[in-house]
């Protein structure tokens, strides 16, 4: 645990790793007051593309009585409106999502259609809590009959909740990949941007930052692309037995944030 006394920058997925739903778990709290006291920066790098900077900000300070700035919130979101105004300003996009996230992407003045129509450049999944089957109908129809690029805002296939999980964008993916035999390419975790935008940032050094979150193949697979190190919270997907077989292996696992809030505390 040496080497968790030199951590200054923290990168967190949210949920599942330190809140559930609108329950931050316990230890979140006194893990970031750590980080402040050491003159550390927290960072929330969030597949969750339903809520923009601001609503996280929002959302911290009227749920969780945390004080937080836009800056420390990268969501796959983000990196896919950066991803889309540097490749796709002036052509037409096919979006399955939000409507929060589809008016994010038309504020920023990029041109979005909902439906199958002509001159469409490339079609974007993102994670929808307010999917229909007429949007996977538009969706499949985008595929199946336009040769245009196919991304999703990330892979993870189920997303924490409450009672335990609901199907996230991955998932979401999946099903159009099994009707369309089309694949998706992924912008948020676990792409190494993610850490890069972070560390850009806040100054910090590789050696300085640590990873935290509760996936393998999104959260952990990041830090490992990003050149960081990592630590596994067994309190959403990810299990301790998984990490016996897995190509994402992380540097730390702890049961849950408490018990990295101390050994961070007394490293």
């Amino acid at each position: 645990m040496e080497n968790l006394k030199n951590k200054k920058l923290f990168l967190f997925d949210i949920d599942g790793t330190l809140a559930v739903g609108d329950t931050l778990l316990d230890g979140s709290r006194e893990l970031l007051e750590y980080i402040d006291a050491i003159g550390g920066k927290a960072c929330f790098i969030t597949n969750n593309s339903t809520k923009s900077g601001a609503d996280y900000v929002r959302r911290f300070r009227e749920v969780f009585h945390l004080q937080t700035t836009e800056e420390q919130f990268v969501t796959s979101g983000y990196l896919t409106l950066k991803f889309l105004l540097e490749n796709y300003m002036d052509q037409k996009i096919y979006v399955l999502g939000t409507a929060s996230f589809i008016a994010e992407l038309r504020k920023n003045k990029l041109t979005v259609t909902e439906c199958c129509e002509d001159g469409i450049a490339c079609a974007v999944v993102a994670y929808d809590s307010e999917l229909n089957y007429e949007k996977l109908t538009q969706a499949s129809k985008v595929l199946l009959t336009m040769d245009v690029p196919f991304y999703g805002t990330n892979p993870d296939l189920r997303c924490p909740i409450d009672f335990g999980f609901v199907p996230d964008c991955g998932a979401i993916c999946r099903m159009l990949t099994d009707t369309t035999d089309k694949q998706p390419t992924y912008l948020g975790k676990p792409s190494p941007a993610v850490v890069e935008l972070c560390l850009s940032r806040f100054g910090f050094t590789k050696e300085q930052t640590l990873v935290v979150g509760d996936r393998l193949y999104t959260d952990i697979a990041c830090g490992i692309n990003g050149g960081v190190d990592t630590c596994v919270l067994f309190t959403g997907e990810a299990k301790p037995e998984d990490m016996t077989d897995t190509e994402y292996p992380a540097d730390y696992a702890f049961s849950n944030v408490k018990e990295l809030w101390a050994a961070c505390a007394l490293s």
